[in-house]
C-alpha cells in the first residue's frame, strides 16, 4: 500500500532533477506563490449590507413625510385611515371627528 502524500511525491521527483532545474523549478513556484497572493489582495472583501443600503437612499433622496406633527402612531393611523375614508366617499355631511371602526 502506498501512503506517501502528493507533496512526498512531488519533492522526490523535484531531488531527481538536475541543479539547474531544480533552480528553475523553485523560481516557478516562488512565481506562482506571488501571484496568488496578488490575486487574493486584489480581491476586496464584499460589501457590507448597511453600505449598500446608505447608497441607495443617498440615491433615493430625502423622504417627504406625511403629517410629521402627529407623534402617537395610533392617532397617524387614525388619521391616515380619515384621510382616505374622505378621499375615497367624499364628505356626506358627516362629522369625520371620530372613526367608526374604533
Amino acid at each position: 500500500m502506498n501512503t506517501t502524500t502528493p507533496l512526498e511525491e512531488a519533492l522526490a521527483l523535484a531531488l531527481k532533477l538536475a541543479p539547474k532545474e531544480r533552480l528553475q523549478l523553485i523560481e516557478q513556484v516562488a512565481s506562482s506563490v506571488e501571484r496568488d497572493m496578488e490575486d487574493s489582495a486584489e480581491k476586496q472583501p464584499e460589501e457590507h449590507w448597511g453600505k449598500s443600503l446608505k447608497q441607495l437612499m443617498d440615491e433615493i433622496g430625502p423622504i417627504e413625510f406625511v403629517d410629521p406633527e402627529i407623534e402617537d402612531p395610533v392617532e397617524w393611523v387614525k388619521a391616515q385611515r380619515a384621510k382616505r375614508r374622505r378621499r375615497r366617499l367624499g364628505d356626506w355631511g358627516e362629522d369625520n371627528s371620530e372613526d367608526k371602526d374604533e
